[in-house]
This record gives C-alpha cells, sequence and structure tokens, in this order.
C-alpha cells in the first residue's frame, strides 16, 4: 500500500496523536529522561505512543528533513559557483550534486541539489540569500524531495 500524507489543523487532531507529539517534544528538549516519564506527565499510554509516534510530526520538522534542488543562471567569472557552495555549507547545507552546462553568451546554468536536514536558514533564506551574490542572476527551487 501507497503511503499517504495530509495536512490536518491541529485543533482536530485526536487527544493521543497532540499528546504524542508533547512526549516526542519532551524528549528531545530533555524534559524527560524516557518515554515512560514523558508519557505519564502527559497522560498518554506508552502503548499509543509507541502506536504513533512514527507517523506523526510536526510540519516544521518535515519541512527540515529534504533534499531540495535549486537551479541558478550563473555569469562565467571565476569563484562564483564557489561562493554559493561555500554559502550553502556555511548555513549547514549538504550540497549533494552540482551539474552544470557549458557557459553560453557569458552564463552556465548550474543545478545542484542540497540536503537541507541541518541547515541553520529556512530554505526561502537561502535563496535570498544565493539571489545576493555578484554574479548570480537567477536562483529557484525546482524540485524538493
Amino acid at each position: 500500500m501507497t503511503e499517504r500524507y495530509y495536512v490536518v489543523r491541529e485543533d482536530i487532531l485526536p487527544e493521543a496523536i497532540m499528546k504524542t507529539i508533547q512526549v516526542k517534544d519532551m524528549l528531545k528538549r530533555g524534559e524527560a529522561a524516557t518515554v515512560h516519564e514523558a508519557v505519564e506527565r502527559v497522560g498518554l499510554s506508552r502503548s499509543a505512543f509507541y502506536k504513533y509516534k512514527d507517523g506523526v510530526y510536526p510540519l516544521s520538522e518535515l519541512d527540515r528533513e529534504r533534499i531540495v534542488t535549486i537551479s541558478m543562471e550563473l555569469e562565467h567569472r571565476s569563484g562564483i559557483l564557489s561562493k554559493v557552495l561555500s554559502l550553502v555549507a556555511g548555513l549547514e547545507g549538504n550540497v549533494l550534486t552540482i551539474n552544470q552546462s557549458i557557459p553560453l553568451q557569458g552564463l552556465a546554468n548550474v543545478v545542484i541539489s542540497v540536503d537541507t536536514s541541518y541547515m541553520t536558514e529556512e530554505l526561502t533564506e537561502l535563496l535570498e540569500r544565493i539571489r545576493q551574490l555578484d554574479g548570480v542572476r537567477k536562483a529557484s527551487v525546482i524540485g524538493q524531495g
């Protein structure tokens, strides 16, 4: 069976789902040392927690665990691609692939795939900072996975 995903407004989620999210948050922040301690504090059974824990995530957490493909138009000058790659690395992005066309009329199309799981900035901020680099004519997201 194919997995399907839905975006659901928080106020209509069942209580057990909301408490599962609370337990995961408590464990992540170190507010509880064990699952047993956390479920007791929020009033959830351990079996309910284990039933839902691998299927519920805040949208912001899923947003940070993905590979993004960015297409850019770069001027054909020394060091511009290096500046882009340094910017991505400086924000804790991990460049997975780089594809560059041969420059035509002074411009090269470059496509990079970036693992954004550990990035310190949001994707929109990364794109804006890439666009501000000298020699970058265009930058846009063409895929997310």
